[in-house]
């Protein structure tokens, strides 16, 4: 049995028996103390008793090493641009950054795409306010970039990092004009890989994304800015959201789950948007079944799913097998076929394990380029 009830419970005073400072005593001490502290620690001149008292202004300086999130906003900024794209709608704005000196910029397609097709005006603005007209150089839908240029020869070009070396885990900034807000930095990490996310502003646009996934607040507008790691050197394209049901409020702010171009694959295409205008993708020649749910990716029974002479026909794939495995990454979905398809090269040897009639068989692809 405790003997908690003999001592009192531990709110209680103490009692009069006790050694204690009286309630006078205590105020006329605290009163004391606090004159005395008036005078020792008072924030303003004046006078005391006859004695002048002065603040002491602090001259300490706030240092933000390089690698720290301001260092590194500090360096990035000044090379990520906001975008407006007018047509006769409106129009829509978003994000770009710059990635050659002599006026190149890569952004999303879809905030661009309208413009283009209506035959209406593309803006584009530096942090320092300064508004230069663009140029569409090319752009590509399937992997939803696009290059501008404008007239300034003279921009800050951002590093380009290695988005194959990116850890789950990884310090990332997030750079662009969300909602219109020009400059804005948001942080975060790298909180998946390899996400098969579709892209673009209708399903039309066909834009499949071998997604890197991160929590960085991303919003509207934010779509082309740049994803940096913890040294500034920009790992991705924001591209993409995920946004609540009806059933859950239909929320479309940032709920955490934004997503990436990887900068691997954004560079190859901006290089051929660069030298040719177009940009090629890598295919193995099927049609897959998008309404199949389920593991693996069935290709199409219906009209022409199999290229004749193409990869897949070559290795003997045919309507109806079901493909399971991709150059040793577990397909799931059609659409992570897609994008796993597309994160390769044209010319690369793949692996491709499927079923057919409940059997597993495995061939080797040679991936060719799309049209």
């Amino acid at each position: 049995m405790s003997n908690f009830g003999a001592q009192g419970p531990w709110w209680s005073a103490p009692s009069s028996t006790s050694k204690s400072i009286s309630l006078r005593t205590a105020i006329v001490l605290a009163l004391v103390v606090g004159v005395i502290g008036g005078a020792f620690g008072a924030s303003s001149s004046g006078s005391l008793f006859g004695y002048s008292t002065k603040l002491v202004k602090s001259n300490s300086v706030i240092e933000r090493p390089a690698d720290s999130v301001a260092g590194i906003a500090k360096r990035v900024l000044p090379s990520v641009v906001s975008i407006e794209a007018k047509d006769a709608d409106g129009g829509a704005t978003g994000s770009g950054f710059v990635i050659s000196s002599d006026g190149y910029i890569l952004t999303n397609n879809h905030v661009i795409a309208s413009a283009v097709t209506s035959g209406g005006s593309i803006t584009v603005r530096l942090q320092d306010g300064t508004s230069y007209d663009a140029t569409v150089v090319g752009r590509d839908t399937s992997y939803d970039l696009a290059v501008l240029r404008v007239s300034n020869h003279s921009l800050p070009a951002l590093q380009f990092g290695d988005s194959e070396k990116v850890a789950v885990g990884d310090s990332v900034l997030a750079i662009g004009s969300p909602l219109g807000l020009q400059g804005t930095v948001t942080l975060g990490i790298i909180s998946a890989k390899d996400r098969a996310v579709t892209a673009g502003e209708s399903a039309t646009d066909n834009s499949f994304i071998n997604a890197l996934q991160t929590d960085a607040a991303i919003n509207p507008g934010n779509s082309g800015g740049p994803l940096v790691d913890a040294t500034g050197a920009v790992i991705g394209v924001n591209s993409a959201i995920a946004t609540l049901g009806s059933a859950l409020g239909s929320q479309t702010g940032s709920i955490g789950l934004g997503f990436a171009i990887p900068i691997n694959q954004a560079r190859k295409t901006a290089d051929q948007l660069i030298k040719n205008g177009k940009a090629t993708y890598p295919i193995i020649g099927v049609s897959v079944d998008m309404s199949v749910t389920g593991k693996g990716a069935l290709i199409s029974s219906k009209g022409v799913a199999v290229m004749a002479g193409g990869p897949a026909a070559k290795a003997g794939l045919k309507p109806g097998d079901l493909i399971y495995e991709f150059d040793g990454r577990a397909i799931t979905s059609p659409e992570e076929l897609i994008v796993a398809v597309r994160s390769h090269d044209v010319g690369d040897s793949v692996l491709v394990k499927y079923t057919r009639n409940s059997k597993n068989y495995q061939a080797t692809l040679i991936l060719t380029a799309g049209k």
